[in-house]
C-alpha cells in the first residue's frame, strides 16, 4: 500500500510499470516483459513481474514486514482478502532504482502464480 503525495506515488507507479523484466522459458531463451500494476481493494496495488526478479523488486520497495506497526488483525484481514502470503526473506544486495521520494509503502504480502507444463518446451514454467 503506497502512500504519500499523489504525484510522487504516481511517479513511482510509472517507474515500476516502465521496468523491463526478462521472463525465461528455457536455457538462454525467453522474452522481455514490462512490469504491470494492478489496483486492488483497500488502496492496495499489486505489481506483476517474473519470479526471477523477486529479490530485486522486494528490496527496491523496502518490503520489510516489521517496518510498520500496522495492526496485526488489520494486516491479516487485508492479506486474506487479497489472498496474499507472508513476505519471504530476500537478498538485499541488488535493487531497482525507482524514484521513491516522499513515498512510503506498507508491505502487505506477496502472491505467486502457479507453474504450468508447456508441451512445446517440455518444461514447467511460471504463468503470468
Amino acid at each position: 500500500m503506497p502512500y504519500g503525495k499523489r504525484a510522487e506515488v504516481e511517479l513511482l507507479l510509472r517507474d515500476m510499470e516502465a521496468q523491463k523484466h526478462f521472463l525465461p522459458f528455457k536455457e538462454g531463451e525467453g522474452c522481455w516483459i514490462q512490469g504491470v500494476i494492478r489496483a486492488l481493494p483497500f488502496g492496495v496495488y499489486e505489481y506483476i513481474f517474473p519470479r526471477a526478479d523477486k529479490d530485486l523488486v522486494l528490496h527496491a520497495l523496502n518490503f520489510d514486514e516489521n517496518r510498520y506497526s500496522l495492526n496485526k488483525f488489520l494486516l491479516t484481514f487485508i492479506r486474506k482478502a487479497i489472498k496474499a502470503d507472508a513476505i519471504p526473506q530476500y537478498e538485499k544486495n541488488k535493487k531497482y532504482m525507482w524514484i521513491k521520494d516522499n513515498v512510503n509503502i506498507i508491505p502487505i504480502g506477496i502472491r505467486e502464480d502457479i507453474d504450468f507444463y508447456d508441451k512445446a518446451l517440455d518444461k514447467n514454467h511460471e504463468a503470468l
